[in-house]
């Protein structure tokens, strides 16, 4: 059993090291591809959502009111405010749903 939980940590390092090494020993010009480049601008977003989003849901006691706060956070956000005001938004829409919802 010890052995195989050494021989899993070798391959993990192996392919945490490719993923991070491979892409910059093969790519040595710029990237000149707009779609490429595109890609690679939004992928920390992306990332962030997906990590985001599900947590949203379910930090609360009830979903609906995790769903409430992510709506009226993106209404308040599109409309210009800023972080602070957003996460108080949605802070204080949890709560009050919780309140008197639950």
């Amino acid at each position: 059993m010890k052995n195989n939980i050494f021989i899993y940590i070798a391959i993990m390092t192996a392919v945490t090291y490719g993923i991070r090494v491979i892409p910059l020993t093969l790519i040595r010009k710029p990237i000149t591809s707009r779609f490429i480049k595109s890609f690679l601008y939004y992928v920390p977003y992306v990332t962030l959502a997906v990590m985001t989003f599900p947590a949203i849901m379910d930090a609360t006691q009830s979903p609906i009111a995790g769903l409430v706060a992510l709506i009226l956070g993106i209404v308040a956000a599109w409309l210009g405010a800023g972080l602070l005001p957003v996460s108080v938004i949605c802070c204080l829409t949890v709560f009050l749903l919780e309140w008197f919802l639950v």
